[in-house]
């Protein structure tokens, strides 16, 4: 299965680039030229994203608040700065906010090409396989499958999907849910669960059967193995 990768960079010629060299490495590529777009791409691509390449000076919204936000929605998420900020006390501040990798320009596109290989090397050691009856979630690879078939998820989906099976027959509340799935400077209302959780329902539970994810009345959902 080909890797994803979000490209988020204004500079249309340094986009292109990388871009065209790494469909050549067969990774599936999608661009952003600004912070926001980003972030929509990130929240709602399907199939999710596998990884991030972040420029740091980028419109609307700079490369360091998206990467946190990022990090908030799907801690999991590898993401590399690439950028002119060659400052040392950028790439601290990068990596301490959450960067897996931190690359400036002008960079040589062989060097990003191993960087990506090694951290999906990384992953492929350190993140979980969770299987639940039909059910299986592969975090490393960033893939659901039901019955043997491929489940498409948001990215947001993933996440919650992926808390709930790290939590399983514990009853989580929806405030923790938002807190630790969407990040705690998230100024939604809780009923925002309630929605993904019914979009995840269509996904993977089978009709005329109970659900996975069972609601707890007046505090939040527990899921349930079947």
């Amino acid at each position: 299965m080909k890797r994803r990768v979000l490209v988020v960079e204004d500079e249309q010629s340094i986009s292109d680039y990388v871009k065209k060299e790494l469909m050549f490495e067969d990774y599936e590529v999608t661009t952003a030229a600004d912070g926001q777009s980003a972030l929509d791409i990130f929240e709602t691509a399907k199939p999710a994203v596998d990884v991030v390449l972040l420029d740091w000076m980028i419109p609307k919204l700079d490369g360091l608040t998206v990467l946190r936000r990022m990090k908030k929605q799907q801690a999991q998420i590898p993401i590399i700065f690439l950028t002119a900020r060659d400052y040392v006390g950028d790439k601290v501040a990068g990596l301490d906010a959450g960067a897996d990798d931190y690359m400036t320009k002008p960079f040589e596109i062989e060097e990003l090409l191993a960087r990506l290989r090694l951290i999906f090397r990384k992953q492929q050691l350190s993140q979980p396989r969770y299987c639940s009856g039909d059910l299986v979630v592969d975090v490393s690879a960033h893939t659901t499958e039901l019955a043997g078939k491929s489940v498409n998820l948001t990215q947001r989906e993933f996440a919650l999907l992926s808390y709930f099976l790290e939590h399983r027959g514990k009853v989580v509340k929806r405030a923790d849910i938002l807190d630790d799935v969407w990040g705690m400077d998230f100024d939604g209302q809780e009923n925002t669960v309630d929605a993904y959780v019914r979009y995840l329902r269509t996904k993977i539970d089978w009709p005329g059967q109970p659900s996975r994810i069972e609601t707890i009345r007046g505090v939040g959902y527990r899921f349930n193995d079947h």
